[in-house]
């Protein structure tokens, strides 16, 4: 579904060499030390970079040449980038139509997003009266409005504490899952791949290290990497 092939990018001295292969529906961790290439991944694929060599394909279409809002995808960030000046409504709806001109029919696709989100009741209030776990579901809610088959999610809800985190885990697996959504997501918790992810791919030195099943992500894998990974993570939690 979702191929990089001998995808190649250099940021200042740093070279970056990704192949990845990802299949309609997975719920890919994207694991890894800090500066090891995980947001490179998601960048490369929205388009925000270009690779130097190498192709970027969706179901067998390369999208290289395309811009970043003509790709199929929709973001997550850990900030949630929504605007002050608009009500929840209109944010949501930003995902739908960005001159938030809007027919009957879109109007109850953002209505029923708010419900599937927990927001329904704040669509006319202004993202100042939200708390910050509110805030993200709405900018959850303009993600997943959107048309797109493919979800990046850069560490969305790593400022949260742990019970909020793992309720919006569970809310983005239950969405995709309902939707047949491929998801990339980065995260540096164990925890949160666990929670969500059906695969893991771990990204070290600018490579991917190894890739497979989330239940394969042990310290017993054959990868020395994946198992040193594996037991910093379990240290630290």
């Amino acid at each position: 579904m979702l191929v990089l092939s001998d995808v190649q990018y250099t940021y200042l001295q740093e070279c970056f060499y990704f192949d990845l292969n990802i299949e309609k529906g997975q719920i890919v961790a994207l694991m890894g030390p800090s500066g090891s290439g995980k947001s490179t991944v998601l960048a490369l694929v929205a388009g925000f970079i270009n690779p130097e060599q190498g192709d970027i394909c969706v179901e067998g279409h390369s999208i290289v040449a395309r811009e970043p809002y003509q790709r199929p995808c929709s973001m997550l960030f850990q900030e949630h980038n929504l605007f002050a000046h608009l009500t929840v409504r209109d944010n949501i709806a930003l995902g739908l139509k960005p001159n938030l001109k809007l027919n009957e029919a879109e109007q109850k696709l953002i209505e029923e997003a708010a419900v599937q989100v927990g927001v329904a009741d704040y669509l006319d209030r202004l993202p100042e009266h939200l708390s910050g776990g509110q805030r993200q579901r709405v900018a959850l809610a303009r993600c997943f409005v959107q048309p797109h088959p493919i979800w990046l999610l850069d560490e969305p809800f790593s400022a949260l504490d742990p019970v909020l985190r793992e309720e919006m885990l569970v809310l983005v697996k239950q969405l995709a899952v309902a939707r047949d959504i491929t998801v990339l997501m980065v995260t540096h918790h164990l925890s949160d791949a666990r929670s969500i992810a059906s695969h893991f791919a771990l990204i070290a030195a600018g490579r991917v290290e190894a890739c497979g099943a989330i239940n394969e992500f042990t310290e017993h894998h054959s990868s020395p990497v994946v198992r040193s990974f594996v037991q910093a993570a379990k240290t630290v939690n």
